[in-house]
């Protein structure tokens, strides 16, 4: 004979769950045999909420999914209508032709691994350069004062600006695309990181002093992880980044990548080639932050406000 669990009253399991040490939340809540639903911490719950709110939520991934393909449809049918010029805004199929026949010849592949290693490159010199400065600034208010107002002007310098600059001491060459790319990404996390490390209560430092923890501990056990999901979040803001420069990059200085593709398209007036860069930069840039999202859910899985997020 099965035992049922025996009625609780709201206050009852939250002031529970409180004591257990697991903080309960409605998505907290999973399906339990015999009728009855339990949170992670064996507390009895409301499971119809809970199971309603996961099909919404993957209800609204299905659509922010299926929205591209809103906006491409709506593409053909403008095109359809002739109310557009073909040269100024080509067809989706006349893009996909375009793509196609330089697949064919081997640029477009070419083009893509060429630009994916600049990014790649670039993404790691500035994320490793912005994680140690960022830490060395969030630490020391020595490192902050000497180091922090420069870089902030630095970083409302345009890159359009400093591109010659840039040409004059790399030449045209990979160096040049790389140094734009770190250089973006670096903002990116610095600013982060040094606010991650900011915003982490104080009130847990003190606890860890209070602990006898030794200043070590208190650093790699409490404040870098306080401070991870701010640093996340600048490396999904680096990603933008890192493509907005190579943009800028490869369209004024390159004789390879994506850009040069662009830039080369222009010269003849291939809109179609123009419309079929854009289309990469922004299927590349939604994959690249789809992978930061990964890296946030496994690392964050500690996190309540993470541990359940999908998207």
């Amino acid at each position: 004979m099965t035992s049922q669990l025996p009625s609780t009253s709201d206050t009852e399991t939250a002031a529970l769950a409180s004591a257990s040490g697991h903080p309960l939340t409605d998505l907290d809540l999973e399906p339990a045999s015999g009728g009855a639903t339990l949170d992670r911490a064996g507390l009895p719950g409301r499971g119809a909420p809970a199971r309603k709110r996961r099909r919404r939520g993957r209800a609204y991934v299905t659509i922010s999914w299926l929205s591209p393909f809103l906006v491409l449809a709506l593409w053909q049918a403008v095109c359809s209508l002739g109310h557009v010029s073909p040269q100024l805004l080509p067809p989706p199929g006349s893009v996909l032709s375009a793509a196609h026949q330089l697949w064919h010849e081997g640029q477009l592949q070419q083009a893509i691994l060429v630009s994916l290693s600049r990014a790649a490159i670039g993404f790691l010199l500035g994320t490793v350069i912005g994680l140690a400065v960022g830490t060395l600034v969030g630490f020391s208010r020595l490192a902050a004062a000497l180091i922090d107002r420069p870089v902030q002007m630095f970083r409302a310098i345009p890159f359009f600006a400093i591109t010659p600059l840039v040409i004059v001491w790399f030449g045209v060459g990979e160096q040049g695309e790389v140094f734009l790319v770190a250089l973006a990404v670096f903002f990116a996390i610095y600013i982060n990181t040094t606010l991650g490390i900011r915003q982490v209560d104080p009130k847990l430092v003190e606890m860890g002093r209070a602990g006898n923890m030794p200043t070590r501990r208190i650093i790699t056990h409490i404040v870098l992880p306080g401070a991870v999901p701010s640093i996340l979040t600048g490396v999904r803001v680096g990603l933008t980044m890192a493509w907005l420069a190579l943009v800028v990059a490869e369209t004024l200085g390159a004789t390879s990548g994506i850009g040069f593709l662009a830039e080369n398209a222009r010269e003849f007036l291939q809109t179609n080639i123009i419309v079929l860069v854009i289309v990469i930069y922004a299927v590349v840039g939604v994959l690249s932050d789809q992978l930061a999202r990964l890296l946030e859910r496994r690392l964050l899985a500690w996190h309540p406000n993470f541990a359940k997020v999908s998207a």
